[in-house]
């Protein structure tokens, strides 16, 4: 039986829905690393499940240092591009779309003059923008929150490492201590069975 095309749609069956995003993860990831090695590029793979659960993978650099480039990149874009001044000069993109679909629905089209369309326009580029910025920005934070997460979990590791360390540091004593109270004691029972006799 043949490869069958997938209808890309959602996965109704919740455990289906769960194995299919496993692999198709794992194979994102996959694609990624091959990506960076082939073509020597530094690849940043970020996916957030539907319960809300974190995964990320890089390639080439590290994870830090590719969201730093980016943020390099992009700085100009996020600097003018302030959200809350754009917000209160265009309509909220819910009022800018029943704006859009009450002109076109109404019966006189032919009064819709040009500039008005072109200021719609204007408007709907605005509130895609003002759209991409937010989620770029959710994502940083995102980010953010996950690599404080994993620092704070590397310190806890060092710390259980240091102190799992010294425990077997002191174990080592005390059988070091055990083994020379054994010797001792070994020693002054043999000494105590030679000079018994002497004393008869």
């Amino acid at each position: 039986m043949g490869r069958r095309k997938v209808e890309i749609k959602r996965i109704e069956d919740k455990s289906s829905r769960q194995v299919t995003f496993c692999k198709r993860r794992n194979g994102l990831i996959e694609k990624a690393r091959q990506l960076s090695v082939l073509c020597g590029s530094s690849v940043a793979v970020l996916i957030v499940s539907s319960i809300g659960k974190v995964y990320s993978s890089s390639s080439g650099d590290s994870m830090a240092k590719i969201l730093k480039h980016y943020e390099v990149q992009h700085a100009d874009k996020l600097k003018t591009l302030d959200l809350t001044e754009k917000t209160q000069n265009y309509l909220s993109l819910n009022e800018l779309l029943e704006t859009v679909q009450r002109k076109l629905e109404a019966a006189n089209v032919d009064n819709i003059t040009v500039q008005s369309l072109i200021s719609l326009e204007e408007q709907s580029k605005t509130a895609l923008s003002l759209t991409r910025a937010r989620k770029t920005e959710l994502m940083m934070q995102l980010v953010k929150s996950f690599q404080e997460k994993e620092k704070l979990l590397r310190d806890e590791n060092t710390v259980l490492a240091s102190q799992v360390a010294k425990m077997g540091k002191e174990k080592e004593f005390l059988e070091t201590e055990d083994e020379r109270a054994m010797l001792l004691e070994y020693s002054s029972g043999s000494n105590l069975r030679e000079t018994l006799p002497l004393l008869k």
